[in-house]
This record gives structure tokens, sequence and C-alpha cells, in this order.
């Protein structure tokens, strides 16, 4: 009892995002932990605390100050993590530090030619509607021969469903973290001269646009392949989450590696 008693203890930030904020009922809660904690103590405790999430079964994710985690990663004083089900449209990422056999360390550190190829890039979350023309022309430029732009908007059915709006929610500062990243790596991949990326929160009305990825390139070739890369990423690993919001009822769109449950208002 006394040792139990004595046990340093840390203090964490814990956020929800997406339908786990919806059954947690909050946005951000503080947690105490017996030290030394990990992401597996901490959502342990976070579990027996608000045990609604256990509806999701295993597909929770995790990260650690704007970083995915893995179960056994150490948390310090004012750490915050973060507790979020897949993100909108795509599989789950790999959890710990490496993304597609690189650290992101190994990723942050481009080389001069790179740090040249990428200083008009932009990679944005905003609340407001977006000019897809004018993203576009931001990295048109008079060294580049093609710039091919994705313009992704909200679409009225779904699976047979209508949908009368969206809303996108973001873990803002890591999304942007999030978008930086798969720039540096379309400069790695592809032989593309500039990358820009601005998706949109809040409440989204059909046909509003949600998204734009602009990518220029010497060759048309490089900027599609960029483009449809990027896009795909995007779903898969970067921190923003849908609602369908229908006439009878609303569900978050979880990703493809989903495999617990939701909460779904209406029928």
């Amino acid at each position: 009892m006394t040792d139990s008693l004595n046990q340093e203890q840390i203090k964490i930030r814990v956020l929800f995002f997406g339908a786990a904020k919806d059954l947690v009922g909050a946005g951000a809660v503080d947690l105490s932990l017996n030290s030394p904690a990990t992401t597996a103590s901490a959502f342990e405790k976070v579990v027996a605390r608000f045990p609604d999430l256990k509806r999701f079964g295993r597909s929770l994710l995790i990260a650690v100050n704007q970083e995915y985690a893995a179960a056994d990663q150490p948390l310090r004083e004012n750490d915050e993590m973060a507790v979020f089900p897949p993100v909108s449209g795509g599989a789950e990422p790999e959890t710990g530090r490496r993304v597609n056999g690189e650290t992101r360390e190994e990723l942050a550190q481009t080389s001069a030619g790179d740090l040249q190829d990428s200083t008009r890039d932009f990679f944005e979350i905003t609340s407001s509607a977006i000019d897809v023309g004018a993203i576009a022309r931001r990295v048109v430029l008079p060294e580049c021969g093609a710039t091919v732009t994705l313009d992704g908007y909200a679409r009225e059915w779904t699976a047979g469903r209508r949908t009368d709006y969206l809303v996108y929610e973001a873990y803002e500062t890591m999304a942007v973290a999030e978008l930086a990243r798969l720039g540096r790596e379309a400069h790695k991949r592809f032989a593309i001269a500039h990358i820009g990326i601005v998706h949109r929160t809040g409440r989204l009305e059909i046909g509003e646009t949600s998204v734009v990825i602009a990518v220029s390139a010497p060759h048309r070739g490089a900027a599609f392949e960029a483009c449809e890369w990027a896009i795909r990423e995007l779903k898969r690993t970067v921190p923003i989450w849908k609602k369908e919001v229908f006439e009878d009822g609303e569900v978050w769109v979880e990703g493809e590696g989903s495999t617990g449950t939701q909460p779904q208002k209406g029928t």
C-alpha cells in the first residue's frame, strides 16, 4: 500500500476525435498515470473510464505528440495522447515511427536539392471555402510543363443513400504534419517540382470542395502519378474524419481497416 501511494505519477492530456469523441462526450480529458507509463497502460485506463469505447474493438488508433504510436511507447509528463478511429477512407496506418520502411525522422531529413524543390510547397487545413483555381495557380511556375489538380467534393449519394451534407473533423496539428510528410515523400518518389494540399473542415454542403491536391512537374506523367498517390496516402494516414448526415440519421465514415462499431443516429 505504501509503495503504491509513493509511486511517482505523471499527467497527460488525452484527445478524442470522430466517433470516439461522440462516445466519450468530450474532446479532451486529463489523465494521471503511475510512472513508468506507456500508451498501453494509458489506453487501459481510458477504456476503464469510458467503457463505451470497447464498442470499437481493436480498431482504435493512438498518437502521441502528433505521431502515430506503438502500444509500448513510453509516456512522459505533459505528453499529448490522441485516441481515434481509423481515418476516413483508408486502411490503418503502421503504428510506431516507420512509414513505408523509413522513420519519420529519415523522411524529414531532405537533401539540399529536395529543400530547393519544395520551398513553394504548402499544406493547410481550413474551415473556409476552397478556391480550386487559386490553389492550382500556386504551383504553376515557368519551369513546369504540367499541373495536375484533384478537386474532391461532397457527393450527394453514397451506397444508394442520399446525403444531406458532410462534416469533416481534423486533428489539425497532426494533420498538417502528416500532409507535409506526404509532400516530402512525394518529392522522393516522383519527378515533381511542387505539391500543395488543402483540406477543409466543418460542414460542407453537397458539391462543395473538401480537398484539393495540386502537383506541378516538368512532365505530366509524374504529376498525375504523384497526385493519385497523394490522395490515396492522405486517406490512409492523415487524421481527418468524415461524418455523413442523412435525412434519417448520420454516421462517421471509418477506414477499411476498422473492425469495430460506431454510434449511429437515426435508423
